[in-house]
């Protein structure tokens, strides 16, 4: 951690798909919930458009003091315009406690409308100032060094993905002191290595075809057969795996390593069962 850390987020947040897409009254009480428990900040996607900002304000909603955060608003599904009415007609107090993640998303999923991403996200930044949304209230989805220097010099910082604590150490020594350094970090409960891994290959399919990822991991010194496989190696660098207390000391590695904040995402292989879920999420605030 920074010496003057932005650690308004807490130490440790949860990251969840199932708070996005689960059942309403289920994601309202289980953020509720959570909010009891301690986590400081309870993360949702947004990367596939939809409403997203109906989303938040019910967990803003449902909660006092925890932020609420998106990881990510993808930036081609969602004008500027569009973001900054929906922040000025929230109530100060959920303003002052809602992050904006921001994302650059990825040329397979976005297809030919997909432009260079630093001038993308430098042009979407600039729409959004002009507009008067605060720069304190945003951070952005970097992975690269350009991006990374980017949500320094305009947000309030970073919130990578798919990433290790050698990739925070990279991130704060780019983004300097004071600025905001959020890394998911994937986690599965599970002390079998092979289920476990079963667990974590399977939640990183997904991503394995993305550039922006691949990269990533090449920067991180991954070769290209830990990229098409999914080895060992890149599975146990990119989720933590095992007991609470294993999951604990991956947290710590990103704290020493210089993050504020670290944002959990519970690898459960129950799709949205958000009781599922909400099981792994009590027996991981018993430590951290």
């Amino acid at each position: 951690m920074s010496a003057d850390a932005d650690n308004r987020l807490g130490r440790v947040g949860i990251w969840s798909l199932e708070l996005r897409f689960g059942d309403l009254a289920a994601r309202i009480a289980a953020a509720t919930e959570l909010e009891e428990m301690g986590y400081g900040a309870i993360w949702i996607p947004g990367g596939v458009g939809g409403d997203v900002f109906s989303d938040v304000d019910a967990l803003l909603g449902a909660t006092k003091r925890a932020f609420i955060a998106t990881g990510i608003i993808n930036v081609w599904k969602h004008e500027p315009a569009d973001i900054t009415t929906w922040f000025a007609a929230l109530p100060a107090d959920h303003q002052s406690r809602l992050m904006l993640g921001l994302g650059i998303s990825h040329q397979a999923l976005i297809g030919d409308a997909y432009a260079k991403p630093l001038a993308t996200m430098r042009d979407y930044l600039g729409k959004l100032e002009a507009l008067g949304q605060p720069a304190d209230s945003m951070c952005l989805a970097a992975l690269g060094p350009k991006m990374l220097e980017l949500s320094r010099d305009r947000t309030a910082g970073a919130h990578p993905y798919l990433t290790t604590p050698e990739h925070t150490a990279t991130a704060r020594a780019i983004l300097g002191s004071g600025k905001l350094l959020a890394p998911e970090q994937g986690v599965v409960l599970e002390t079998d290595p092979a289920k476990a891994r079963a667990l974590a290959r399977e939640a990183l399919a997904g991503y394995q075809g993305l550039e922006n990822y691949c990269n990533s991991w090449r920067r991180l010194g991954f070769s290209e057969d830990d990229i098409a496989s999914g080895s060992d190696a890149l599975v146990d660098a990119l989720f933590a795996w095992g007991t609470p207390e294993k999951i604990a000391d991956r947290v710590d590695a990103h704290i020493a390593a210089g993050a504020d904040h670290v944002c959990l995402q519970l690898i459960t292989g129950a799709g949205m069962d958000i009781g599922v879920a909400m099981t792994g999420w009590r027996q991981l605030a018993a430590l951290l």
